[in-house]
Parts: structure tokens; sequence; C-alpha cells
């Protein structure tokens, strides 16, 4: 980054990474500081009365609107609840703000609601407000969401990342980067029985399962912008303990490999919109992973490393041996990704 351009906003300040942490550390938190956001969690976590709310909001810039596997609305959806989720809630309540480019179809926006509707009944969740705004653009594609939900949080649930302990394990709950392979694809023009499918779905089905072990999860997060490493790095930073990850068990399609190969990027940093990072308490993970592989979207849930005493670091142990550490995402080739 040259001097002129540390004083203007760049597409790598969105990609969830070094930037964009720099961006919220240096402006939003002065600005905005307290209690709540000090957290850094995907969800605000709200007492209410006897009950703790979780309250998340997220907004959606994806380009194409249409990729394989997913579409912004069912994104929009599928995003948002995912955050409250990981939190620890049973989402309840969504709202959904559109802003709309001049000289988009009525049909496609259409398009669009009518795949959030879907997923939204699907899930039982209501889209209870809302609003719209409409503004010049060149591209009759530029459209944008943002979503906000409202659960309540599960009693069983703690998560917090000063929870975390060495020893204790960290999961994923599928293959890695194919939300991010997806999009790469659709911008390359690729044929969809070519491409990677996005792994964008609700993560809903992991409080069905796994309720009964919240004692033991210890923090939970989706890895989306940035990706697997840039996840875990900020967690490792914000706990002050570091990760050792193994990449013998960490699943990367061959699909998603071959765009990250083409390209040369690096397939730790590119986004999931369907999986959860769990660390969890050492001695439970072989339960959890049982309860995980009885879905469908937790069948290749595997345990991928642990927490070690120490101050931040990520590390990759190879496949040839080797050790290679990971820092968090720095300049992306990969702007509007969710």
């Amino acid at each position: 980054m040259n001097e002129q351009e540390k004083d203007v906003i760049l597409l790598s300040h969105g990609d969830g990474g070094l930037l964009t942490h720099q961006l919220i550390q240096g402006t939003f938190f002065p600005g905005f500081n307290n209690k709540w956001l000090e957290e850094e969690g995907d969800s605000a976590v709200l007492n209410f009365g006897q009950e703790r709310l979780a309250f998340s909001t997220d907004s959606f810039v994806v380009s194409p609107l249409f990729f394989p596997g997913g579409d912004i609305g069912k994104l929009a959806i599928c995003g948002t609840v995912n955050d409250l989720v990981v939190s620890g809630a049973r989402p309840l309540w969504l709202s959904a703000a559109f802003i709309i480019p001049e000289g988009m179809a009525i049909e496609r926006l259409s398009d669009v609601v009518r795949s959030m509707s879907e997923i939204a009944c699907q899930l039982k969740l209501p889209i209870v407000t809302g609003d719209t705004k409409v503004v010049s653009s060149n591209d009759p594609e530029n459209l944008f969401i943002n979503t906000t939900g409202i659960g309540v949080i599960y009693p069983e649930s703690n998560f917090n990342v000063k929870n975390v302990e060495p020893a204790d394990k960290v999961i994923i709950t599928g293959s890695i980067g194919d939300h991010g392979a997806a999009i790469l694809a659709a911008r390359l023009g690729l044929e969809s029985k070519e491409s990677p499918q996005s792994d964008c779905a609700p993560l809903d089905f992991i409080s069905t399962l796994l309720r009964p072990y919240f004692p033991y999860i210890k923090v939970m997060r989706d890895p989306t912008r940035g990706g697997l490493a840039t996840t875990l790095k900020e967690l490792a930073i914000s706990g002050s303990f570091d990760f050792w990850l193994e990449e013998s068990s960490i699943n990367v399609k061959p699909k998603v490999k071959a765009i990250s190969d083409i390209l040369g990027i690096d397939p730790y940093y590119l986004a999931s919109e369907g999986r959860a990072l769990l660390v969890v308490k050492n001695g439970q993970e072989e339960e959890i992973i049982k309860e995980l592989k009885k879905h469908p979207l937790g069948k290749d849930a595997s345990i991928i490393g642990y927490a070690r005493a120490g101050k931040g670091n990520l590390f990759l142990r190879t496949k040839l041996g080797g050790t290679r550490p990971l820092q968090m995402l720095a300049g992306t080739p990969l702007p509007r990704i969710c």
C-alpha cells in the first residue's frame, strides 16, 4: 500500500482481513466503543430481563447476484442466521433492507426476494420489518441487502474466546473455501457442472444436535470473509493463545483446489458460508464429531487442530512435515464475496 492509499478506503478494507481489522479498531471502535462491541463476537449479547438475546446485522454485496449453489437472497438469510447460531442462539426474527439500483429488472429482484422467502420459510423465521432505497447506478445488478437478526441464547451456551484452554480441539463442520471458489468460478464464466458449488446453507442443525454439548463448546465462529485462516488468527489474537492445525485433516475439495491453484489464491483464505468452526473442550471432540456427522451438512466434520499456550499465532503443520505460519488476510483479489 502506498502513502496515498493509506488515506482512502480500498476494496481490501472489506475483505475481513488485516485492513478490515485496522479500520474497525482505528475508526469505528473509537467512535462507538462500548462493552458490547468490545466482545467482538458475531452477535452482540444483550441481557433482557431473564433472557440473553443475540443481536446481529450483516450487509451483502456479493457479485454476481446468482452463483453456483446460491444467490444474494439465500446468502442474506443464511449469513445472519449463522451469526446467531454460532453465538449460541435460536433465531427468532429478521429484518431485511434493500438498496436497489435504478434500472434493475423487477423480475430479477423478485427472484432474489423469492429465494429469501423460501429459506426463511424453511427455517420458520419471519422477516418482520424492512426498508427499501433506490440509487442511481451504472450497473443494474448492483443490488445490496442488509439483514438483521434477533435470537434468544440457550441457557447452556457460554461461548467466549476467553474460555479457550491449552489442548482444546478445533473442529470444522466440512470442507473449506467452497463459497469463495464458487464466486471465482462464476466470475470466470465456468459452466456450472465444472465449477465448485457454494456451501451457502443455514447452520441451525448445530443447535439441534449439539445443545447437550454446549457446556463443552468454548467458542464458535463461521469462517466467512477471510476464510479459515483469518477467523482462527482473530480468535488466537483475542484470546492470547496459539492454534496449531494439521493440513492433512483439512478438506479442500478438488475443484476448490483447482481454482485456487489456477489463480494463485490460498484456499485457507477463501470464504465458507455454510461451515462452522468450533473450539471444544479436550476429550469431548469425538462425541461432538459423532453428533455432527448425523446431519448431511456435518457428515464431513473433522478435528483439524488444537489450542496451545502462546501469543496469538496460527501455525499449519504441512503434509510434508514443515510448519507454516498463517497470518491475517492482507489484501485480496476477491472483493464483494458476500
